[in-house]
Formats: structure tokens, sequence, C-alpha cells
């Protein structure tokens, strides 16, 4: 080991910055904002460290203003997936060999230029590609992707220290933690630019070389988070960004020889597919792939009749429609009793009610557009279609509009019954359902609860009832992967809840964890002898005098 093994900053969570009236954020985040709207971006590709466009130009608007042109960007074929997988590999040898303090010290660079230098004009690609309030991109861009940088530098460090505790006298034991062999892909969603940044970041950050994806909705902030990482000092081929196709990038990547992983964050279905075309596939990869990815949610916030009606309130309001619902972790059923209902119906209506929505750059609008004209299609659809069943019925909201953006109003709907397909099926988007339990039913709650969807990411018991927090962090123990107590069931924090769930959300491997970071990296085991045996006799079989 070499000296000052440990000897790496200690992180804590950057501070997210309130962005009220009066503060220099506000100010430098609406220049920043300004100067993004004024420009035209050219979009390139970046393999081996090269910038390639193609010519073949897909458009990059705000969805919330889609008539404004952010930029175009470069659309690539199988041919720039090869070569993306050919840069990698070719990067691979220098990389892996290169000092694990070397490598940190890239990612940790990349952390400050994020938290200063980018802090503003990130945040601002966010709210404009992506159609972020401010306050959710400042949490988003600037703090949580600087949060797993900082972090996984110091689980890195933890991995690489951990040795065998015992070495017999004459015997050296250690364990070494070697690069998959091969590349990694890293296939990212739109809806968070950290999420975007931290699964190759995270893979690279531990030797590997990675072709990296993105959603083409996310591709304005993800060019962004590559330049950054090329100013910190990451060598050329070692993350290489693409623009193609996912039927493309599948064909190619998932029948070559030295793909060794996939780090994936999207829809359940589309994960469940890549796992069964590596399956077909598994003869033909030098080793064994890791599978790592985070999936779809249905998740849930369970009222107690003893809870407080205004926490459960801002639970739900906060939960539900922060980021249009668009998040893996948004509350998408609620289960409230009979007892609490009248209270919280008003409460949440009128709230609701209360919310202004618009394009990111008012800071005085909560809700946003949602991604694109695909997502608010099967949303409306969903929303005419509980206005038309004779078991739902809508409560807030109902009416959406994409003449200039893509704004689903928040919307709630009362299902009549627990198993209504708007509490099983995912929706992704401003649209809360409610079922009312009778309180005496709590017990065959818990049941429903645990049993209607295939999903178990996150969920939350509000309750001040202490037997019945325990009742039903037992009972739903395996509901959900991040379970809050008295909170909403968004907003995990990198280094406080390490996050991730099983069922059908996907393989828990908890970003923002060692746990995720071992994944990456394949150990070996080394014995070395100071003095070896010469003769192959053992004592037991010398004979008796």
């Amino acid at each position: 080991m070499s000296k000052g093994f440990f000897n790496v900053p200690v992180p804590s969570n950057e501070p997210v910055y309130s962005y009220a009236p009066g503060t220099q954020e506000r100010t430098l985040l609406k220049q920043a904002i300004q100067v993004a709207r004024e420009q035209e971006l050219d979009v390139p590709m970046f393999i081996g460290g090269k910038e390639i466009r193609t010519n073949n130009l897909g458009e990059l608007r705000p969805p919330h203003d889609h008539q404004h042109l952010l930029g175009k960007y470069h659309i690539g074929s199988k041919k720039h997936v090869e070569e993306a997988i050919n840069a990698a590999l070719a990067a691979k040898g220098d990389w892996e060999r290169l000092a694990w303090q070397e490598r940190a010290a890239i990612f940790l660079k990349a952390a400050d230029l994020i938290s200063v230098k980018y802090r503003y004009q990130l945040n601002a690609a966010t709210m404009l590609g992506q159609s972020k309030n401010a306050f959710q991109a400042e949490i988003d861009s600037a703090c949580e992707l600087t949060d797993f940088l900082r972090f996984n530098v110091k689980y890195m460090t933890e991995i690489y220290s951990q040795q065998p505790p015992i070495s017999p006298e004459g015997v050296w034991n250690k364990v070494e933690q070697r690069a998959l062999e091969g590349f990694v892909f890293a296939l990212t969603p739109f809806n968070f630019t950290a999420i975007a940044g931290n699964l190759p970041s995270s893979a690279a950050m531990m030797g590997n070389v990675v072709v990296w994806k993105p959603s083409n909705t996310q591709i304005y902030s993800a060019q962004l988070i590559m330049r950054i990482l090329q100013e910190a000092g990451l060598p050329d081929g070692v993350i290489n960004l693409i623009y193609v196709s996912g039927p493309d990038a599948g064909e190619v990547i998932f029948n070559h020889r030295d793909f060794a992983g996939i780090h994936f964050t999207g829809s359940t279905a589309v994960f469940q597919d890549i796992w069964k075309t590596i399956g077909n596939n598994i003869h033909k990869y030098k080793s064994y792939p890791r599978i790592v990815g985070e999936t779809g949610g249905k998740d849930f916030i369970l009222v107690h009749p003893s809870a407080d009606a205004k926490v459960a309130n801002t639970a739900i309001v906060r939960g539900a429609f922060e980021y249009q619902g668009q998040k893996c972790s948004a509350a998408s059923r609620v289960y409230i009793p009979s007892s609490l209902w009248p209270t919280l119906k008003e409460t949440i209506s009128a709230d609701i009610a209360s919310f202004k929505v618009g394009p990111t750059e008012d800071f005085s609008n909560f809700v946003n557009a949602v991604i694109d004209e695909k997502s608010f299609d099967k949303l409306a659809r969903y929303i005419d279609q509980a206005k038309e069943d004779a078991d739902a019925e809508i409560i807030a909201g109902g009416t959406y509009d994409k003449s200039t953006g893509y704004f689903i109003q928040p919307t709630v709907i009362l299902a009549k019954k627990a198993d209504y397909i708007t509490m099983k099926e995912e929706l992704f988007g401003p649209v809360l359902t409610i079922f009312v339990y009778e309180d005496e039913d709590w017990l065959k709650t818990l049941e429903l609860v645990d049993s209607t969807s295939i999903y178990a990411l996150t969920g939350s018991i509000i309750a001040q009832d202490r037997y019945a927090i325990a009742e039903a962090t037992e009972a739903l123990a395996n509901a959900a992967g991040n379970f809050y107590v008295n909170d909403k069931c968004t907003g995990a924090v990198v280094g406080q809840q390490p996050f991730g769930g099983a069922r059908g959300s996907g393989t828990n491997d908890k970003a923002g964890s060692m746990i995720n970071l071992l994944r990456w990296v394949s150990p070996r085991t080394i014995k070395e002898t100071f003095v070896p045996a010469i003769d192959y006799r053992y004592p037991f079989l010398k004979e008796e005098n």
C-alpha cells in the first residue's frame, strides 16, 4: 500500500442552495438560463476523446417550450457503437493500471468543477433540457452528482483497503480488486442528471472503461457532464458518449465478446429484455457480465388512522408532484383511512389548486412540463380513461395542454377498487391515485400494499402510533428498498440513504454506496508463502516407533 492510503478528503453532502428571492444564486442561475437560451448548441458524440459529428441531426427542445431550439445533436449508427467499444478497449490497459489515487483525483476535481465553476450552467441545462424547476435541478445536477463523485471515492478507498484478516506466520494473504475484463455499457435515463453522470463514472472510477448512451431527452446536460470530465483530466477513451438508437446499441454491444457489464436505469420492460438478451448470448462472452439495474416503481404512501393530517398531506403532495412525478421514487398510490379522508381530500385539493404550472424560467412555478409528447399522450389517455370508468373519480386536475409545452395538470384519481389500473401500473407523471380504506381494515391494507404492485422501490408510512409503524415496517419488508417513516417516499441522499429496490424495481445494488462499486470489480486472492514446503509428507504419515 502506498503512503497516505486513507488520506483522501472526507466527503460531506453538498449544501443545497435555496434560490429564494434576493439571493445571489438566484441571480446567477437566471443569468445562466438566459445565456443558454440565447445560443444554439452543436452537440457531438465523444469517442476516444474526439468530437464526432455525423450531420444526421436530432433536435434539443425544452419540454415546456417546444417551439424553442436549444441545439442539435449528431445521431450515430452501429459503426459508432463499434468505434466507441474499440476506443474503450484501447484505453483499458493504461486506465486500469493507473494508481487508484490518480483516478480518484480526476473525479474529485470533477466534483469541485460541478460544485463551483459549472454549478449554474449545469443546473440551467437540467432546467431547460429536462424541465426541472430551480430547486429540483439544484438537488439533482449540482448536489447529488457532486455527492456521488465524492462519496464514491470514499467507498473506493474502503474497498481497496479490505484485506484478509489473517496471514499465518510465513504467509502473506492479499486481495486485489481488478477492473472487469472488457467494457461496461452505461444506459442512462432522462429524469436525473446525477444518475446520468453516476452510472458511467462509478464504473470508470473502479478502473473500467465505458460506453455511455444517455436518453435522447437528457443529451443537453449529458454532453456538459462529458466536457466537465474531460476538463477534470479524464483520459481519452475511458468514457465514450454516443447518441444511437437502443436497437443499434444493443445489437453491437450484447453480441460483443468483451461485454463485461451494464449499468442501467430505465423501464422494467427494457431491463427485462436486456437481461433476456444477455442470457441468450451468455456463451459469447469472456466472463459472466455484471447486470446492475434500477427500473420502475409504483411507490406508495400508507397513512395510518393515527397520522398527523398535515404531515400526511405534505408528504403526499410533495412526494407525488415534485418534478411532475417523474421520479422513480415518486408517490404514485396512496392509502388513506376513511377517518382522515375528508380532511385530506380538502387539503390535498387546496394545495393542488394553489400550484402554479408553467415553464422553469419562471421560478414561481412548482410544476413544469413532462419530458416529451410520448409521455404526455400516455398520461392523457389514463386521465381520459379515469373520467369514463365507473371505478374511478377525478377529484383534482384532469386537464392537459401541449400547445406550447407538455403540461399535465397535477391530477388525483380516487380509485373505488384497490386494484384499479392506476393503482398498479407505473405512469411516471403528475397523476396520483388514492384508495380509501376502512380504519378497521388496517391489517388487510398492509397486505394490499404488499401485493398490488410488481414493484418494490420506495414507500412510506405516516403514523404516530409506534405499534403501527412497527407493523408496517415488518409487513412491508420486501415492498420497498427505500422505506420512509413520517416522510415522503422521495429524496434519498447519497451517504445517507443508498438507493435501490427489488422485485420489478431492479437489482437493488444501491447507488451511492459501496455495494454498487463492488459490482464493478473482480477480486483476486493472492497467497505468497515465504518458506515453501519441500517435502510432500505430512506428519501423520510418519510411522510409529
